[in-house]
């Protein structure tokens, strides 16, 4: 008997050996990760699992690194930490009304939402109505919280520059990529460099890049954008001297450990000290007054003073789920719109992770940018509760998760916290039109009469499943065509000669 074939219980032969691993043509299948990975739900499960992990983590890290602070401050030791669980509650309600947002809905209204943040960038400026704290002016007080306008501006620029670059397809050129992308995001760098925020500003660069990215940017637009950062960057270096004590101490904060470099070598002493295992939770002794902004921008530290290189490999395994979920969302989304969005706020909140940790282990100079879901922050912890809720509706609007929701029963309280999107692709209510010429739901005007109807552009049918069998046709009599006369219906052919005419 041949070693490639065996006999099988049906009688047949099954293929064996290294007949199997090769196929038909003798070529290698392509390998393939986990079946559960191809599930039409795995992206929002992704997304749930990953956010609700590291929120998890944070308000316990928050508690423990906030405990001693509040304590020597006469205040109670619990105090911050409560804080942060209210705003985690606010931000959870905040990502219930996210995940029942119509995608269209964003759409219509992120233009609007684009002119309130620079209004609010350019409130935050004003004497009286900005509030100022280390030397930055960039939260408005609301009496129980202070809000942060820069934080509402990336995802604002994320949802209207996604918008923007939907309506113009897919066939993109280099003026119509940039403009108006480009502009708005250097009137929003001025506002944010005025307060000044130069981490806001590098979070912004991150958001716009990302849609530059999923647009399709070529790469002479990516060697522009790079000597143009780099320049931008030497000259806001050089103007401000605080910006340039962050890049000496990042060369050398052993150079001057009692100020400018202070910070970074207790973050040092906090990750050697954890080891592989930590000191256990609650046993940081950085946290003792010792380390500055221990809670928000250095709370990486106490993470790997206190659960060790094993706690900080979870983190970053976790975020590193969060960038698969996201662009996974983007790559099966039948929506333009959401596929480019997606992209967008991935790299910003992966990025924004990326350089607090790289600056905490010492490898990028100090930003000031928090930990998303993990710092403590209350603007910035509702806000990204939002966006993890965006990413979730995203999520259930891919085909197939539509499908699978629908063919599959659920309880109701599953249905008023998930509802089942319509639309695969949700249109976009249309403006006004002229008198006269009515438009597509879409926003096009619509063709004229008794022209065929024609599907949008990035709209991809959800295959609903099949409620009842069509009814048999077989039986009715097909009507046979009438016979043709040879003498009536038939043309006659014309002669090749006629008279009184040449060829």
């Amino acid at each position: 008997m041949d070693s490639r074939t065996a006999p099988s219980r049906g009688g047949t032969r099954r293929t064996t050996g290294r007949a199997a691993r090769t196929g038909a043509a003798g070529a290698r299948p392509r390998l393939r990760g986990p079946a559960w990975l191809d599930g039409p739900m795995t992206s929002c499960h992704l997304v749930i699992g990953a956010a609700g992990l590291l929120l998890a983590i944070g308000l316990v890290m928050v508690f423990s690194a906030s405990a001693i602070e509040a304590a020597l401050n006469d205040e109670p030791a619990w105090k911050p930490g409560l804080d942060q669980l209210v705003f985690a509650a606010l931000g959870l309600v905040a990502l219930g009304v996210a995940v029942r947002l119509p995608t269209g809905l964003l759409r219509r209204w992120s233009p609007i939402a684009l002119v309130v943040v620079t209004l609010l960038l350019v409130a935050v400026l004003v004497p009286g109505v900005g509030v100022a704290y280390n030397g930055s002016r960039a939260w408005i007080s609301l009496g129980f919280t202070d809000f942060q306008p820069s934080e509402l501006s990336k995802l604002v620029v994320a949802l209207w520059g996604a918008h923007v670059l939907a309506l113009r397809g897919r066939s993109l050129t280099v003026r119509t990529l940039l403009v108006p992308l480009v502009p708005v995001f250097l009137l929003l760098s001025v506002l944010l460099i005025r307060e000044p925020d130069f981490g806001a500003v590098v979070s912004l660069l991150l958001v716009v890049g990302g849609l530059l990215w999923a647009g399709g940017a070529p790469w002479r637009v990516w060697a522009i954008a790079f000597a143009s950062a780099v320049t931008a960057v030497v000259l806001l270096v050089m103007a401000a001297p605080y910006r340039l004590e962050r890049i000496t101490a990042f060369m050398d904060p052993f150079a001057d450990p009692t100020d400018t470099g202070f910070q970074a070598i207790r973050g040092f002493y906090a990750l050697a000290t954890g080891g592989l295992w930590g000191v256990g939770l609650g046993n940081s002794a950085m946290k003792w007054n010792l380390l500055p902004e221990a809670e928000s921008d250095y709370i990486f530290a106490i993470i790997g003073e206190e659960l060790g290189f094993l706690g900080c490999l979870v983190v970053v395994t976790l975020y590193a789920v969060l960038a698969y979920a996201g662009f996974r969302i983007a790559r099966r989304a039948a929506d333009r719109f959401v596929s480019l969005a997606s992209v967008a706020i991935t790299v910003w909140l992966v990025g924004q992770a990326a350089m607090n940790m790289g600056y905490v282990v010492g490898l990028l100079p100090v930003t000031g940018v928090t930990l998303p879901l993990v710092s403590a922050g209350g603007t910035s912890l509702v806000l990204t509760l939002f966006i993890v809720g965006i990413l979730i509706r995203f999520a259930r609007s891919e085909p197939e998760a539509i499908e699978h929701a629908r063919r599959t029963e659920r309880g109701r309280l599953a249905r008023w916290l998930l509802p089942v999107p319509e639309h695969a692709v949700d249109p976009v209510r249309p403006r006004r039109s002229r008198p006269g010429r009515p438009e597509r739901r879409d926003g096009a005007p619509a063709a004229r009469a008794g022209a065929s109807p024609r599907r949008p552009v990035d709209a991809h049918p959800v295959r609903r499943p099949a409620e009842a069998p069509r009814p048999d046709r077989s039986d009715r009599r097909a009507v046979p065509p009438p016979a043709r006369r040879p003498d009536r219906d038939r043309v006659p052919a014309r002669p090749a000669d006629r008279p009184g005419r040449s060829r």
